[in-house]
């Protein structure tokens, strides 16, 4: 860790990467910073621990739903994961204990939320302003999230409530839900865990939804001693499980991808899976969707409909309108008396806040820049943002597999830009052009347009405000492991730093303008695979096994 003078005398704290927030992209991208032999960095996290969205998150029934041993690190096998749907709980120990054995802990800055960051062209860094002090990195690494910031909808009157009101992703555990009316605003992923788990305490539960999901049996289970020891003794096992786990969904793509009509006989199975539980028809038929599965993000749990059809649960079938002092007003005019508002409704997905705080080269915001919707080069790097990369970027997200795959894969990219950096040798940056940004984006939204989540028939998050799908990978997680495999420095501008005039640091230039390598050739990105591979040293493969 460097630190260089001010003008005025003051030293400054100067770092080879900044990476922003510490879940699992953050943490990942720090195990990675390290087995590249790169220690230099920082991690920036706003809260005063470390777990992301699974520390945020911390409501009654809250767990992943995706299979834990695909819900992991591949570098970081957990040959005890309690259930083979975990909890909350232990997904974040995992992360606190993957934080230990990697040695992380020393590279972590708590209570550190970034304030701005704003690109130097002048010195081919970014000066960082943070809640505990102020630094530069050569490189920002952005792993802030997409399911980080929630989003409240403006609800004329809510002010007025005389009860408790939060979101689900601020839990206030204070609040002894026992007897109370409690309206449960919003039907998604983090509402239909909240709904069972606390159904049988209330009062009264009353669920406003806009509209219903497609739920699916959740086939959780306790995994048995005998199959943990069998993972900690023989880790190929785990291997195994992970890769079979892997496969299924890899093969599930295409339906999703290019078949949607395929996607008939799972409605099927959901709609068997709610006649099971809700016997009154008129309630099948509120919660019955009218879209294509899949459209919106398919939902898991086996006790979601038991728990609706409870005499102490009533769905209305509309929105949130109004709030007048203790009553709450659906659209449709519903009026209903409640202690407490919880709102499930979702994140800032496709209008992250950290892009606010992003200046770019040209005096922009990240947010001015996708005004008209998100994109960056490879899911990684956006135009006129040098040295920048996000992890859990634009059109990087996934509709029926593990995230951490797609982090994995950006890791590699991440690693071979810093890597590419090396090699090109001084103080210099790469600015992706914004040809290859273009390019890229226009594949991904030309395969965008015959998938479920563009023709299904419904509105989702995956959608930003001009309807275009700015979240979702239209493709298999292999396809783009294969395209984030190596940098191809014809996709991006090489930034040189002027020369110091002779005698003294001024700049050769005024102003300090940097120069501009010409580029290998003109880059347009390809579908989905990578483009020139780089020449690159193997990275360390050794692998830590992780009980959490």
């Amino acid at each position: 860790m460097a630190e260089h003078e001010h003008e005025d005398g003051r030293a400054h704290e100067h770092v080879r990467v900044a990476v922003i927030g510490s879940g699992f992209g953050g943490l990942g991208a720090a195990v990675r910073l390290r087995r590249e032999g790169i220690t230099d960095f920082v991690v920036l996290e706003r809260a005063g621990s470390v777990g992301g969205t699974w520390r945020d998150n911390s409501y009654p029934g809250c767990a992943c739903d995706v299979p834990s041993h695909l819900y992991s690190f591949s570098f970081a096998p957990n040959p005890d994961w309690p259930r083979t749907f975990s909890g909350q709980e232990h997904i974040r120990a995992y992360l606190e204990h993957v934080a230990d054995v990697f040695r992380l802990r020393p590279h972590l800055r708590f209570d550190s939320e970034v304030k701005r960051m704003t690109w130097n062209a002048e010195l081919l860094r970014w000066d960082i302003e943070t809640a505990s002090g102020n630094l530069s990195a050569d490189v920002v690494v952005s792993a802030t999230g997409p399911l980080s910031d929630p989003k409240v909808p403006e609800i004329p009157g809510l002010n007025s409530f005389p009860g408790k009101v939060f979101h689900s992703a601020r839990w206030d555990h204070d609040e002894d839900l026992s007897g109370k009316r409690v309206a449960m605003v919003g039907t998604g992923a983090s509402a239909i865990q909240i709904v069972p788990a606390i159904q049988p305490k209330v009062g009264r539960l009353t669920l406003f939804q806009r509209t219903p999901p497609w739920v699916m049996p959740r086939m959780d289970r306790a995994i048995s001693g005998a199959e943990r020891a069998l993972h900690r003794a023989l880790p190929f096992t785990t291997q195994m499980r992970r890769g079979m786990l892997w496969g299924i969904r890899e093969l599930q793509v295409q339906a999703f991808t290019k078949r949607p009509d395929e996607l008939g006989f799972v409605e099927k199975l959901a709609k068997r899976n709610m006649a099971r539980a809700i016997k009154d028809p008129a309630l099948r038929a509120k919660l019955t969707p009218d879209y294509r599965i899949g459209c919106k993000r398919i939902l898991l749990s086996s006790e979601y409909y038991p728990a609706l059809a409870r005499p102490n649960v009533d769905v209305v079938t509309s929105g949130l309108a109004e709030v007048r002092g203790s009553t709450v007003v659906a659209a449709d005019g519903t009026e209903t008396e409640v202690d407490v508002i919880v709102f499930g409704t979702g994140f800032h997905v496709t209008d992250m806040p950290i892009a606010e705080r992003v200046v770019g080269a040209d005096g922009h915001t990240l947010a001015e820049s996708w005004k008209d919707g998100m994109q960056a080069l490879r899911g990684a790097s956006a135009a006129g943002f040098p040295n920048w990369m996000t992890i859990i970027g634009p059109n990087t997200g996934l509709g029926n597999s593990s995230m951490i795959l797609m982090i994995e894969s950006q890791l590699n990219y991440m690693a071979d830009y810093l890597h590419q950096l090396g090699v090109l040798g001084g103080r210099a940056a790469l600015d992706a052009r914004p040809s290859a940004v273009n390019a890229w984006n226009r594949t991904v939204q030309e395969r965008m347009k015959r998938t479920v989540w563009n023709t299904g028939g419904c509105t989702s998050w995956y959608l930003d405000a001009s309807g275009r799908n700015t979240t979702i990978w239209p493709g298999t997680t292999a396809e783009f492991r294969r395209a984030t495999r190596r940098v191809d420095l014809a996709e991006y501008a090489v930034l040189r730093a002027p020369a110091p005039a002779a005698g003294g640091g001024a700049p050769a230039s005024e102003g300090g303008a940097p120069s501009v390598d010409a580029p290998p050739g003109e880059g347009g990105a390809p579908a989905a695979e990578g483009g020139a591979p780089s020449s690159k040293g193997k990275p360390s493969t050794g692998r830590k096994s992780v009980t959490a």
